[in-house]
């Protein structure tokens, strides 16, 4: 696989992330809505797991996927496409962009859980 600059993976569009971004559900929306107290979502530990599992074990396969190559995508992401998404929501979509830009997940199959996560979020 050819390395990609941080600015080449910044560039790509992806329709999924654009309607997470477009929905607004961010965690202070829902716990103003819920009146939830934790000032962080319960995914937070599971991307910090997922980062760290990340930095460890791509640095010298075939995604050329290193800890710095994250960081400098997450900073470049989150700094300019996912400027308006607070922290974490910006971390997550900033990885999961660096990961369809990769194609490590692609975008059916991202909308397929997110739509199977909101049926059971939605469900009576």
């Amino acid at each position: 696989m050819n390395e990609r600059t941080t600015e080449q993976v910044a560039f790509e569009q992806f329709v999924v992330l654009n309607d997470i971004v477009e929905r607004d559900h961010t965690w202070p929306v829902m716990t103003a809505k819920y009146g939830v107290e934790n000032p962080l979502p319960p995914w937070k530990t599971s991307l910090d797991g997922l980062c760290d599992v990340l930095d460890k074990s791509c640095a010298a396969d075939e995604l050329q996927f290193t800890f710095k190559d994250r960081r400098d995508e997450e900073d470049e992401l989150t700094a300019t496409r996912y400027v308006d998404l607070p922290y974490p929501e910006s971390q997550l979509v900033s990885l999961a962009h660096s990961l369809l830009a990769r194609g490590v997940i692609n975008e059916a199959d991202l909308r397929e859980r997110l739509d199977a996560i909101r049926a059971r979020l939605e469900a009576d």
